[in-house]
């Protein structure tokens, strides 16, 4: 897969040939791991709405915060299911068929270069409500610009000013500038 023999999917660059089996920094491989897809009421109110947000969690974050809130399904070794391009692009519609105002993708960074085929499939299906990239800011400007045209929304997480303490809570004292610069890129 594009991208993925000598991963740098995200910030960490850890080169890794995620297609023959290889996991990178993440801990994951070539293979999409969804560790929860369900309508979401918790998130941001103008996100969620009245019906809530097709959210999709997806397992192996490259950020790994000690603090993290979803570290059980965002860190831990293959949690939950492992799903095809097509199977993700039929979450997405079964998302929108239950009343999701919008599909909210939660920590896919590393997994950015396998998901434009879903949403292109999902789009070509009759996917109509808006697509959120629902973030921790830390990943790469040419990451993000593989979603150009299919995200609608970016919702990231700014986390640290300071590299200190991204380095002491996330292993990545590069944060602050990172996420500066992939905001910009949502921005644009």
């Amino acid at each position: 897969m594009e991208g993925l023999h000598n991963c740098m999917a995200c910030p960490r660059g850890c080169g890794a040939d995620r297609t023959r089996g290889q996991r990178g920094y993440c801990g994951a491989d070539s293979t999409v791991w969804v560790a929860r897809a369900a309508l979401h009421h918790w998130e941001e109110p103008p996100i969620s709405g009245t019906r809530g947000s097709g959210a999709v969690f997806f397992a192996h974050c490259a950020l790994a915060c000690v603090f993290c809130q979803n570290r059980q399904i965002s860190r831990l070794a293959d949690v939950g299911k492992p799903v095809t391009a097509e199977r993700l692009a039929g979450i997405f519609l079964e998302l929108e068929a239950q009343g999701a105002h919008n599909i909210n993708l939660v920590t896919g960074s590393h997994y950015a270069p396998q998901l434009v085929r879903p949403l292109r499939l999902a789009r070509e299906q009759g996917l109509a409500v808006p697509v959120v990239w629902n973030s921790s800011g830390y990943e790469t400007a040419d990451t993000l610009r593989l979603l150009d045209g299919l995200v609608n929304i970016y919702l990231p997480d700014y986390k640290y000013h300071s590299s200190y303490y991204a380095a002491r809570y996330s292993h990545a004292a590069d944060y602050p500038e990172t996420a500066q610069e992939a905001i910009t890129e949502m921005v644009r």
